[in-house]
């Protein structure tokens, strides 16, 4: 089973405010969920953006792929990078 995470869409029109889940790739957008990792809301000012750390690091090390969006959001808070040293070390 290919596993993503990515953002799933709530909030109403012309208010976004995105969960941050791991799906299945299969699954539509807003569509099942295997688990939340955290929460991001563009629509703030600054930008909130809330993960559970250790659990976005154990999906991708359990070959989780982030989307092109989460993949930024991990860069900005520094998880790409840890995820990154972390690979590396062993």
């Amino acid at each position: 089973m290919a596993v993503k995470i990515r953002l799933k869409r709530m909030g109403s029109k012309r208010n976004p405010f995105y969960r941050v889940v791991v799906a299945d790739a299969r699954a539509p957008r807003d569509g099942r969920i295997i688990e939340q990792i955290g929460t991001y809301n563009p629509v703030a000012n600054p930008v909130e953006v809330k993960l559970d750390e250790e659990k976005a690091m154990s999906w991708m090390a359990n070959g989780a792929k982030p989307s092109d969006t989460v993949r930024n959001l991990f860069s900005k808070e520094g998880i790409m990078k840890k995820f990154h040293d972390s690979k590396n070390q062993k």
